[in-house]
């Protein structure tokens, strides 16, 4: 199916934090989509065609999907739950409701749940952490594929201080992974993540099947966690008494690369930076997550300076919304409380290509590049009557953007194209 696509458009070919006119702009655009991918973007005169059917969403504007880089799909009931740092999270609400997920059908009706509030939220792609039942990740998996939507995504392996409902085995850990890569990596826009949860919860036996898994996939994405939270080092490092830092311990078992997604990287050592950078390896950015759980306040222009790619996440459920904007709006006010700024240019290109380039899939998504998947996102600046009132005094389209980075949510979201089709009722 070929249509036209009307609004303001807006993409990204370079990171504004770097480069000037880093994006392009159509006051009266269009993006012509067929079979799923961009075939054309450009200013709406330049491509009507009476033959074409139109969808006219002016004076809203059209940006590519939002990516979010680091989100727990068996969490969606425990967001929202009060009072705990970390640990004591994980505890007190995260191990008891993955528990959950082996219980027949209640991965897939939590799967049709979690799409449905990502795309109300204008996400079209995530990276997943699943519970530790296989169930979970094929339950995931099959609702995305019913979609047509990017998922990178993977059970997490997990062999030590949980519950014994929510552990595997270092072999189970291993067996089931394989399976689920054979089943579903590749397959359509679906990608499997190889996913430790992270080393306090695998022994040295389950991180040496991880690096296995890594070897032979080599292809396939891996996130875990890095210092999030001081305690957290601290207990880590007790067990890998060997390891020079909390980043050797993955370097130990063969995970570095740019494959590598590091969920937090807050409380980073010298070393550890460096390595990273050395790399390629990720730091993923989860700001509604740190504040929330008192983590810290993550170094975005360190990690810049350095030659570390970061990506920003909503990091559900320690992470309080599923907006891509909400995340923004709270990562402008951490990078504030560091000296640092996050411009609305730069904030939107971090949550489209910046998060495409982190996951190395810039050449799919993240851009309305003629080629591209066709996932959209529309956003209403006006969508509130206080976003309203606001408008009424912007001039310029980063004034516009900043508004929605710092008043916008779901009822921002005008529509979600997956694969060009509207997801929104």
């Amino acid at each position: 199916m070929r249509q036209l696509i009307r609004g303001r458009t807006l993409s990204f070919h370079a990171d504004p934090a770097e480069v000037e006119n880093a994006f392009t702009y159509h006051e009266d655009g269009a993006v012509i989509t067929e079979n799923g991918k961009i075939a054309a973007i450009g200013d709406y005169a330049s491509l009507r065609d009476p033959a074409l059917p139109e969808i006219d969403h002016r004076p809203h504007l059209i940006l590519p999907g939002f990516i979010d880089t680091h989100i727990h799909f068996p969490q969606v009931q425990v967001i929202a739950s009060w009072g705990a740092q970390l640990l004591d999270w994980l505890n007190t609400y995260t191990f008891p409701e993955e528990s959950r997920f082996a219980q027949q059908g209640h991965a897939p009706l939590m799967a049709e749940k979690f799409l449905d509030l990502l795309l109300s939220h204008g996400t079209t792609t995530v990276v997943a952490f699943c519970s530790v039942h296989p169930q979970s990740a094929e339950a995931l998996f099959q609702a995305a594929e019913a979609r047509d939507m990017a998922m990178v995504a993977g059970k997490v392996m997990m062999d030590r201080n949980a519950p014994e409902a929510v552990l595997d085995t270092p072999q189970q850990g291993y067996d089931d992974s394989k399976r689920l890569i054979e089943t579903w990596h590749g397959r359509g826009r679906l990608r499997y993540a190889i996913t430790p949860r992270f080393a306090i919860t695998s022994t040295p036996e389950q991180m040496e099947m991880t690096g296995q898994l890594v070897r032979e996939h080599p292809d396939c994405h891996i996130q875990t966690h890095l210092s999030e939270n001081k305690d957290e080092i601290a207990f880590t490092l007790s067990l890998y008494p060997q390891a020079r830092d909390y980043l050797d311990i993955y370097e130990t078992y063969g995970l570095l690369s740019d494959k590598l997604l590091l969920g937090h990287s807050i409380h980073l050592e010298p070393r550890e930076i460096a390595r990273m950078a050395e790399t390629g390896s990720r730091a993923v950015f989860c700001p509604t997550s740190n504040l929330f759980l008192g983590s810290g306040l993550f170094d975005e222009a360190g990690l810049r300076a350095a030659g570390v790619v970061s990506g920003i996440a909503t990091d559900v459920g320690g992470g309080t919304s599923y907006s891509m904007l909400q995340t923004l709006n709270e990562g402008y006010k951490i990078l504030q409380l560091r000296g640092q700024k996050l411009h609305p240019y730069a904030a939107f290109h971090w949550v489209t290509r910046g998060n495409a380039l982190a996951l190395g899939m810039a050449d799919r998504i993240g851009t309305l590049d003629p080629g591209s998947d066709a996932d959209l996102v529309v956003l209403d600046s006006r969508a509130t009557p206080a976003m309203a009132l606001r408008m009424d005094r912007a001039e310029t389209l980063a004034e516009e953007l900043f508004i929605l980075q710092i008043l916008g949510d779901d009822r921002a979201i005008a529509q979600t194209y997956v694969a060009g089709k509207p997801m929104l009722g």
